[in-house]
């Protein structure tokens, strides 16, 4: 067992760094007692995000987009060595009464405590189980991608990626009325725990076409030309990956310009235009976390693993591991 295992239930921390691209290890995180307006938390849980943490593992942050793709509470400079991620799930250990004992959300790195502002936390409503909170930043990417893409009454929908951010949008877009929602993915396994969810799961090959509205989150350029490919006369494709410094390359011949397509990108760090007089980014989150409460969305947490196993998970992720879904790590 690591040392420092048997010693945190001290006052001491730990957290994970990527050391350099493809490689991390555990630290020892220091933080000072919380002042009047900050909180002491206790990691309970948190996710890895399989879109941009792999990316930021991998080393693949363009040097353009060093200070835009910065996490909150980020600690070291991209390309390494960086403590990054955003999805902390943890008990409020010290600060105001009104917070003391209570299970929390952070966009914070993977770290067994931490202190951070008050209003940096989010309480996890009732109902809503601390194991299931760490999809709640995967969630208000989804929101936020729908706010984006204003689904009409009846649209015909199609979502490319069964990813966490893909099922999430689809499962969004499938409670609107008279929708229907069709999930795109090469990886047949994914079909299982689409239906879970009370999507239509289909192959590239197989897909409908002719939808009126498509969103992309599979985070290849061959999903991205499937997507393309699928959309209606005048319909709008909403872009959710983030490819970090690799190339895509589009078919923007064939029938992109007669169809008159619309190519539109989607990012959670803006409220969406739409939105965004009236919402801020608490009431977004709030709105995500009171989401999360509906039990079927356990089926996209598909593997866990205790904090101390985290460098060899980001490592097997990196590698592929195909069928895994959300990744929680859960702490001592």
């Amino acid at each position: 067992m690591p040392a420092y295992l048997s010693r945190v239930a001290s006052a001491e921390s730990w957290a994970c760094w990527i050391e350099a691209p493809g490689r991390a290890g555990i630290r020892r995180a220091a933080f000072d007692a919380p002042g009047p307006e900050e909180v002491q938390v206790r990691a309970l849980h948190s996710g890895i995000s399989r879109g941009t943490e792999l990316l930021v593992f991998g080393g693949e942050v363009p040097a353009s987009e060093f200070e835009r793709m910065r996490a909150p509470f980020q600690e070291g400079e991209f390309p390494a060595p960086v403590k990054y991620g955003y999805a902390s799930v943890g008990t409020v250990e010290r600060g105001p009464e009104a917070l003391l004992g209570r299970e929390v959300f952070c966009l914070y790195p993977h770290q067994t405590r931490y202190v951070v502002p008050a209003d940096a936390v989010h309480l996890l409503p009732e109902g809503l189980p601390p194991a299931r909170a760490v999809l709640a930043a995967n969630l208000e990417t989804a929101v936020n991608a729908l706010w984006d893409a204003a689904p009409r009454v009846g649209d015909r929908i199609a979502v490319v990626g069964a990813g966490v951010v893909g099922l999430l949008v689809a499962w969004l877009a499938g409670r609107m009325p008279g929708c229907t929602v069709e999930v795109i993915d090469t990886n047949p396994a994914r079909r299982a725990v689409a239906e879970r969810l009370g999507l239509v799961f289909a192959s590239p090959e197989a897909a409908s076409l002719e939808a009126d509205l498509v969103l992309h989150a599979s985070g290849s350029p061959a999903g991205l030309a499937t997507a393309l490919r699928l959309a209606a006369f005048e319909a709008t494709v909403l872009e959710l990956s983030w490819y970090g410094q690799r190339a895509v390359t589009l078919p923007l011949g064939e029938a992109f310009h007669s169809r008159r397509l619309t190519l539109r990108s989607s990012q959670v760090g803006q409220v969406a235009t739409a939105q965004r007089a009236r919402w801020s980014h608490r009431r977004r989150m709030a709105l995500a976390l009171s989401l999360l409460r509906d039990p079927v969305l356990d089926a996209l947490i598909t593997d866990s693993a205790p904090f101390a196993e985290l460098p060899a998970v980001l490592g097997r992720l990196a590698a592929g591991a195909p069928n895994t879904l959300c990744h929680r790590i859960d702490y001592p």
